[in-house]
């Protein structure tokens, strides 16, 4: 970001803690993980990454947004590259991650055109960037992922109709069946758009209006990263919460 919840019914009927643990994937989804978990061991990643997947769940949340080897991912505002790397990583030589950065934020920050130049060098990824509202993506991708980033698309220095333009362009680079996975700051239910500017959070139910209007379906929901702490009414950035916000992880999936 610029400074930087039902797997549909049946989730919602769980307890939190239950929805929020493995069970909630299911056989399959440990069997991901695990494999996640070797592929994030190996470069590209820097010891710094590792020392942050507990806190940020790393394999847990790829393993949420179905990511395998040979997958083609396309990193929404990838920050430092963070994602960009576990990504690169658990797609292998035989996958592609597309790193993208607005330019925007090039333009607020060199270190984002930084981190973008160093994803841009990574074998299976390539660099690219654009208007935040002009995203203009290859077809067939696999997964389309943003972390902590989607509140962005509604900050006061943006056109009007950012999020509705990102979500489109999500819509069209994905190919059927493919999955947009979205987690970010939870803000309190029915919290104004406004909160994007000034916590930088965003209503989880207001990111669901907006993705699914653009034709995705909400396909998938995890609680793993709910913190009950947060109270979500202060800034994202506030030392009282910074590193343990609570966030929302939802997946879509494009039908066909």
């Amino acid at each position: 970001m610029m400074r930087k919840i039902t797997l549909l019914a049946a989730c919602a009927a769980l307890a939190l803690s239950a929805c929020g643990s493995m069970d909630m994937f299911g056989p399959s989804d440990a069997a991901r993980v695990a494999v996640i978990e070797a592929a994030l061991v190996g470069p590209p990643r820097t010891d710094e990454d590792r020392a942050r997947d507990a806190s940020r769940m790393t394999a847990e949340t790829l393993a949420f947004a179905r990511v395998e080897p040979g997958d083609r991912v396309i990193d929404l505002m990838i920050g430092g590259g963070f994602f960009t790397r576990a990504f690169a990583a658990a797609v292998g030589p035989e996958g592609h991650v597309t790193a993208w950065q607005p330019d925007e934020f090039v333009a607020f920050s060199a270190d984002y055109g930084t981190a973008l130049a160093a994803a841009d060098a990574l074998p299976n990824v390539t660099g690219a960037g654009s208007a935040i509202n002009a995203p203009d993506w290859a077809g067939g991708a696999d997964v389309i992922f943003t972390a902590q980033n989607y509140h962005d698309l509604h900050l006061d220095a943006f056109p009007d109709g950012t999020a509705a333009r990102v979500n489109a362009a999500a819509y069209a680079a994905l190919k059927p069946g493919g999955y947009y996975v979205i987690v970010d700051h939870a803000a309190v239910a029915g919290a104004d758009a406004s909160v994007a500017d000034t916590l930088h959070r965003i209503d989880r139910d207001q990111v669901v209006r907006e993705v699914t209007a653009a034709g995705l379906v909400l396909d998938g929901e995890s609680d793993a990263l709910i913190r009950p702490a947060d109270p979500m009414t202060a800034s994202v950035f506030d030392p009282s919460i910074r590193g343990n916000t609570s966030q929302f992880m939802l997946r879509f999936r494009k039908p066909g």
